[in-house]
């Protein structure tokens, strides 16, 4: 399976992928939601920021899934993994905010990531809010 990750762009989160700075991505919901189960070791993971087109992609090395999530495990989960998810210590309370409601919790962690060249992407039939999609090939979603 090939995974489309969509960011924020105020976070500029794309850099830090490229660089290895950010070896995590950390995905928090209040249900489960794509990629939740569907995605694992070995498959590819492109990244795009929102209204721009996709110029990035990496392996996934290990996907860890946590569930019934409270304040004390969301805050254990970020002081672990923060560094590794581009989450610097001091702004590690800002994230626990927006966090610490969630129930559900993936990190998928990154490696051999590498620019794309790159293109658009259609999301007809994804919901136009969809922040992750999940799909057999890539190519079938490329404009």
């Amino acid at each position: 399976m090939d995974h489309l990750a969509i960011m924020k762009k105020s976070w500029r989160l794309l850099p830090k992928i490229l660089s290895g700075e950010k070896t995590i991505e950390s995905r928090w919901y209040k249900n489960r939601v794509s990629p939740w189960g569907k995605i694992e070791k070995g498959e590819i993971v492109y990244f795009k920021d929102s209204g721009s087109p996709v110029t990035l992609r990496a392996e996934v090395s290990e996907v860890l899934q946590f569930s019934k999530l409270n304040p004390i495990t969301v805050e254990k989960i970020l002081f672990k993994y923060s560094a590794r998810a581009g989450i610097s210590k001091k702004d590690i309370n800002k994230y626990y905010k927006l966090f610490k409601a969630k129930n559900y919790c993936l990190l998928v962690f990154l490696k051999n990531q590498k620019t794309v060249d790159p293109f658009e992407i259609d999301k007809s039939g994804f919901g136009l809010m969809s922040a992750w999609i999940t799909v057999k090939d890539i190519n079938l979603i490329k404009k």
